[in-house]
């Protein structure tokens, strides 16, 4: 006969208690983004709202751990593991140049025509004066580190 999985859900870290209720609010306008109506929108606009709250989220722990250092490194690990901040995301804003990212999208080269990183990688003293600059991918306006 197989065993029975059962799932062992750990204890969260001390300190947990401090930075759950905004955890909470961001997940709660995350689901309020995913529920909103997206007609008369483009396909890739609908996802925009998603993709800025989870650099948000992504953005708020990180900030905490490395900024200002108000958590521990077993309740950062605890947050990546359970999925309230992407890991791949916040080790692209410690390198040089990848600061202010705002997805990992915008990076990748396969995801362009050209074979070339996101017009909102591009600083903004390099594009023309008058030109609004939005990404295609996630809506952002310029997360280039040079601006």
């Amino acid at each position: 006969m197989p065993k029975i999985k059962t799932s062992r859900t750990r204890q969260p870290p001390e300190g947990w208690d401090d930075i759950e209720p905004t955890l909470e609010d961001f997940a709660q306008k995350m689901r309020e983004a995913e529920n909103d109506p997206h007609e008369g929108k483009r396909k890739t606009e609908a996802l925009w709202p998603i993709f800025r709250l989870h650099h948000q989220r992504s953005r708020y722990v990180y900030e905490l751990y490395y900024k200002r250092k108000a958590i521990s490194r077993e309740l950062y690990d605890y947050c990546l593991k359970q999925g309230f901040a992407d890991g791949n995301l916040i080790a692209k804003w410690k390198r040089g140049g990848y600061e202010k990212l705002c997805c990992l999208r915008c990076i990748q080269s396969k995801d362009t025509n050209f074979g070339t990183a996101c017009i909102c990688r591009v600083p903004k003293n390099k594009l023309e004066e008058d030109r609004v600059v939005e990404c295609v991918h996630c809506g952002c306006r310029g997360c280039s580190s040079g601006d």
